[in-house]
């Protein structure tokens, strides 16, 4: 009975999250790449390769490897070197999307605490080099994923779904790459952002104070640099804040494996809180490739201007031919 809920929640909640998750972040990079949401083109840059690596986890995460397997079971996606470079592009993907988010809150930390490296650091030319080397190393990094992989049964000599090797956690080699791909994702990013973050917040709150010595503490006097400053990390710490909470789940798991010395549940134990914990850190993982768009309306005043700009220009068009039918 347990394993049927949990097939039925997977199959409206991966549909759900794909739909959603592809239209959000295709509305999101048409905005960003126009450049009229009033934000710098740094942070611009950062803010639409984020969206475009989370429109890839989301076609490759979600799409190809989620809802094919679960509605499409025996396809050709499920050929063993289909599934090896799925796998592959997945990891890729992902941790492009991670270290680029990485990459924003680390910008925005020299922007804020670091005003000498700020106009060296924190510019378009600089955001591009740092998008360019993460998604690379990322590309590179995921290429042992596709050889990490071997048929799970062959049929009429047709090499069928992917498994792990047999020696992937006994060869010396392989279990140093584990331990890397591991450290570099999910375990350095989230402890860069809580470092980060940590580190922004005692800045502010400490030239905040500076800040009120100076003035004398008066109150009816706006301070509008301390409002921009405001404005400004609101963003941040969203973004960053949302990450940290939906990696949770699946950070804590990943601990737990390594730390305990288990195994990651298998698809056969639907009914163990293990493996529920397991999945619950999945979908959440993936949900996170979802909220920038909501992060961005949410805060951002010229990015809901635009974001109803485009909802109402299908409307304009309908009301144009109308017109010019009658």
């Amino acid at each position: 009975m347990h394993g049927r809920v949990s097939g039925l929640v997977y199959a409206i909640y991966y549909p759900v999250l794909a739909a959603l998750g592809v239209a959000g972040n295709l509305v999101t990079i048409v905005i960003l790449s126009r450049g009229m949401c009033g934000l710098s083109r740094c942070i611009t840059r950062y803010l639409m390769w984020m969206a475009v690596t989370d429109l890839l986890v989301l076609i490759t995460a979600v799409i190809l490897d989620r809802i094919s397997t679960l509605h499409f079971p025996v396809l050709f996606l499920h050929t063993t070197p289909v599934c090896s470079l799925r796998l592959a592009l997945i990891f890729a993907a992902r941790d492009s999307s991670v270290w680029l988010t990485v990459a924003f809150t680390f910008d925005r930390f020299v922007s804020i605490c670091c005003q000498k490296l700020k106009s060296k650091y924190s510019n378009k030319e600089t955001a591009a080099v740092v998008i360019g080397v993460i998604c690379t190393v990322s590309c590179v990094k995921n290429i042992p994923m596709y050889f990490a992989l071997e048929p799970l049964s062959i049929i009429d000599n047709v090499p069928w779904f992917c498994n792990l090797r047999w020696n992937f956690y006994s060869d010396v080699l392989w279990t140093m790459y584990n331990w890397m791909d591991h450290m570099l994702n999910p375990c350095a990013p989230f402890l860069l952002m809580i470092l980060l973050n940590a580190l922004t917040v005692r800045y502010i709150l400490a030239a905040n104070r500076a800040r009120r010595r100076v003035k004398g503490n008066v109150e009816e006097q706006i301070d509008s640099e301390m409002q921009n400053r405001r404005k400004s990390i609101v963003l941040l710490f969203t973004i960053s804040g949302s990450f940290l909470v939906l990696w949770a789940t699946y950070v804590a798991n990943f601990l737990f494996v390594r730390f305990v010395k288990s195994n990651y549940m298998t698809g056969s134990n639907p009914n163990n809180p293990r493996f529920i914990f397991q999945e619950c850190g999945v979908m959440l993982q993936l949900l996170s490739c979802c909220t920038n768009t909501c992060i961005y309306a949410g805060t951002q005043r010229k990015f809901r201007e635009e974001l109803k700009k485009g909802l109402k220009f299908p409307l304009k068009l309908i009301g144009k031919k109308s017109e010019f039918i009658f």
